[in-house]
């Protein structure tokens, strides 16, 4: 799957960024990409965290002046 799914998340404080990407990701088939851009500075530590618990990957990531940027891909069963 090479298209990217998008999720906004500028102007939402943790834990809201979080939740965003896991119903996200959660409607996606495992292989799936999801970039999410924030403005929450927290992300920087929440979504890996997220993603290392549950088992999906940060392809990406990215700071660009008060926006972080991370690409997510969902790992299916057993997969890291």
């Amino acid at each position: 799957m090479s298209d990217i799914v998008e999720v906004d998340a500028r102007r939402l404080l943790c834990p809201m960024p979080v939740i965003r990407l896991q119903d996200c990701i959660n409607r996606q088939p495992a292989g799936a990409s999801v970039r999410i851009t924030c403005t929450d500075p927290g992300t920087m530590n929440d979504i890996p965290a997220w993603c290392r618990i549950n088992g999906h990957s940060v392809i990406s990531s990215d700071q660009r002046q008060q926006e972080f940027i991370f690409v997510v891909r969902k790992n299916g069963d057993g997969e890291r």
